[in-house]
């Protein structure tokens, strides 16, 4: 009856656009035809069931389930490169990282290697057809990019330039140099390395118990990873406070002109110190350990990866309570500002005409495996939180299976934007959304293209089987075979070490087949190391 009452209105030519908006719970559409806008909201080591949408019983994200269900969600979406600057510059070209050459996180800002990310981003293009750019958080690619950013204040008072090494944060520590004065610690108490403001301890920190003239007579520095606790700062200055209200406030600037605004959010990365009240909304207590917090990783590629085998802390299960509730309270402030800035769009009408997108650029492991942070292929570290709405042309409730990379972002942006096709890695995940697309999502491929001999280079998943390998024929590192259907937490490597992987031998050979596939369509020079590695 719906499709009937639709196919009615766009017979007798009224305003189809507003009405559906409306009877489906959205504000019209301030303007019915001209440019669709696009905001492109993203946060950085989000993993995919940090969602309530994903079936997480504990977290509670209701804004960001509501933006799921008001258009499509993507159960199966994987970052490019669980590392920030190569996935982040995979995202904006819509180029895999070998193309990109962006490799490793220290390539990002100003590197002295030529020959970088020399595709334009989708905002380089989108500058160029109309649109209005601005970008307000975390940048992490290479800033030659930036210029058709118009954000009104582009450095620090330092000089520091936003979209530079720390220009986020020298801007937001600007603004809360008055509002937050720093002032001496107290017991118990160290300086957060994004704040350097007193954060409050907790049994997940490195230094828990320490004080800070015990750590300068050992010469001791904490960096990022090692702090937990709670930030002791009034919540409406935090950093993600700040960063929404850049974006809210981007978006009052410019609702009567085509748009592009993205809102990189910092956190849930570390350091892992939420202000009250979401330091205690989810009681460490509460916390379940993850199921493969004890794996022995025998017969795994990562037994000492992210320094591991030096991080007992992340092996135990009472302490990792704490890391999952500053997890989960860094999220939940997240959920809470992403419905203001929504409701924002819904304030000026934009909410029918623009493309909203969200995002992480990789995710956690919060102990699983016995490991912290990314840079590996395990599920918690590769698969991603992914959502698309744009009324009246992404139906509510649709729900994408398939399996699909970031990078098929770019062209999924031209797509609906109406942009003429450009050079892309990836491929619109329209006719996955409408149901039209019966090829793409078959599978998806996360690359490292970096440390050929001593990490994995590829995954590759299909239909529940994940494949790890590295690309050369001469690496000593573990070949992985997981098969998540039956064994979802990854602990049953099938081939590696396995004196029976060479029953195996069909499954590894129909996903290399794949894997060579996808690395001939993207010009890849790792193709004959692939094809010729022993798997088995």
């Amino acid at each position: 009856m719906r499709q009937t009452r639709r196919k009615f209105l766009q017979m007798i030519g009224l305003g189809v656009g507003g009405i559906i908006g409306t009877s489906c719970g959205y504000p019209g559409p301030k303007r019915i035809s001209g440019k669709t806008n696009l905001l492109f909201i993203m946060t950085d080591q989000q993993r995919s069931d940090a969602l309530s949408i994903a079936g997480n019983t504990v977290l509670e994200t209701p804004n960001l389930d509501r933006l799921a269900k008001q258009g499509a969600y993507f159960k199966n979406a994987y970052s490019p490169c669980a590392v920030c600057c190569p996935a982040r510059s995979s995202v904006l070209t819509g180029h895999t990282v070998e193309n990109t050459r962006m490799r490793t996180n220290g390539l990002a800002y100003y590197p002295k290697e030529k020959g970088l990310m020399t595709m334009p981003t989708f905002d380089e293009i989108l500058t160029g057809e109309g649109y209005h750019c601005e970008y307000y958080g975390k940048w992490h690619s290479l800033s030659s990019h930036t210029d058709i950013y118009k954000n009104p204040v582009k450095a620090a008072k330092n000089g520091n330039s936003i979209f530079g090494h720390g220009g986020q944060k020298f801007v937001w520590l600007d603004y809360i140099k008055d509002k937050e004065p720093i002032r001496a610690l107290r017991a118990g108490e160290f300086y957060d390395n994004m704040s350097e403001r007193p954060y409050k301890t907790d049994p997940m920190d490195k230094y828990y118990g320490k004080t800070l003239a015990e750590l300068k007579a050992a010469n001791k520095k904490p960096v990022q990873p090692d702090q937990h606790g709670e930030l002791l700062m009034d919540k409406e200055h935090s950093l993600t406070a700040f960063q929404a209200r850049q974006t809210i406030e981007a978006i009052e600037r410019l609702k009567d002109k085509p748009f592009s605004i993205t809102c990189s959010f910092h956190f849930p990365h570390s350091p892992m110190v939420p202000t009250e009240p979401y330091y205690s909304m989810y009681p460490a207590k509460d916390m379940v350990p993850p199921v493969s917090i004890f794996d022995d990783m025998s017969n795994s590629p990562y037994a000492g990866a992210n320094g591991r085998k030096g991080l007992p802390e992340y092996r135990d299960k009472d302490k990792i309570k704490y890391m999952i509730s500053n997890y989960y309270g860094l999220i939940k402030e997240i959920d809470d500002w992403v419905g203001k800035i929504l409701k924002t769009l819904d304030k000026h009408g934009l909410t029918g005409n623009t493309l909203v997108i969200f995002m992480s650029d990789h995710g956690e492991m919060l102990g699983s495996h016995g490991m912290r942070e990314k840079n590996v292929f395990y599920e918690e570290s590769a698969h991603i939180p992914l959502m698309i709405r744009l009324p009246r042309r992404i139906k509510r409730n649709t729900t994408v299976d398939g399996y699909v990379s970031l990078v098929d972002l770019f062209a999924t942006i031209m797509d609906y934007l109406k942009i003429k096709k450009h050079k892309s890695d990836g491929q619109s995940l329209r006719g996955l959304i409408e149901g039209t697309d019966s090829g793409h999502g078959e599978y998806v491929v996360t690359e490292w293209d970096y440390r050929g001999d001593v990490a994995p280079n590829y995954m590759i998943l299909k239909d529940g089987w994940k494949m790890i390998i590295p690309y050369s024929t001469t690496s000593k590192v573990i070949n992985a075979l997981y098969d998540l259907n039956s064994d979802p937490y990854e602990m049953n490597n099938l081939i590696g070490k396995n004196p029976n992987r060479h029953r195996y031998a069909e499954k590894t050979e129909e996903l290399r087949s794949c894997l060579l596939e996808w690395l001939k369509k993207n010009g890849s020079n790792h193709y004959e190391g692939v094809r010729k590695r022993k798997l088995v």
